[in-house]
């Protein structure tokens, strides 16, 4: 699996949140080689990687022509509970979108996403930057 589909998450927290405390806020993955900002997209919430590494840039060219930095990597969140988001996780690097869920617990961002009808997931979590 390659370093991009690391980007398909979610996990579950107690905490009320509402769509608005997750825009505006720029999340880091593990390995601080993709930073995403989350912002509203019409109605629901989206993803947008505001900044890439070489590698990550290099990685994600291998599975679209499409530029990494600009691209809805988190797309069309709802609310799905208190601090939790169900939507669809595209995956640059292997050209493919899946559906996912993430959880914010204070300065966490928690993530699975599952490639087969929840059978094969994938769990990561990112970092808020300040």
């Amino acid at each position: 699996m390659t370093a991009l589909l690391s980007l398909v998450l979610a996990i579950a927290s107690p905490n009320q949140a509402t769509s608005t405390d997750l825009a505006g806020t720029t999340w880091r993955n593990p390995s601080n080689s993709v930073h995403v900002r989350f912002a509203p997209c019409g109605a629901l919430l989206c993803g947008t990687v505001v900044w890439a590494s070489d590698k990550a840039i290099a990685d994600a060219a291998r599975g679209t022509k499409a530029p990494l930095v600009g691209t809805r990597i988190f797309r069309d969140f709802e609310s799905a509970g208190p601090q939790v988001w169900r939507g669809r996780v595209h995956v640059p690097d292997i050209g493919q979108t899946f559906s996912g869920r993430i959880t914010v617990r204070g300065d966490e961002l928690s993530g699975r996403g599952c490639l087969i009808a929840g059978l094969v997931c994938k769990s990561q979590t990112w970092s808020r930057l300040r």
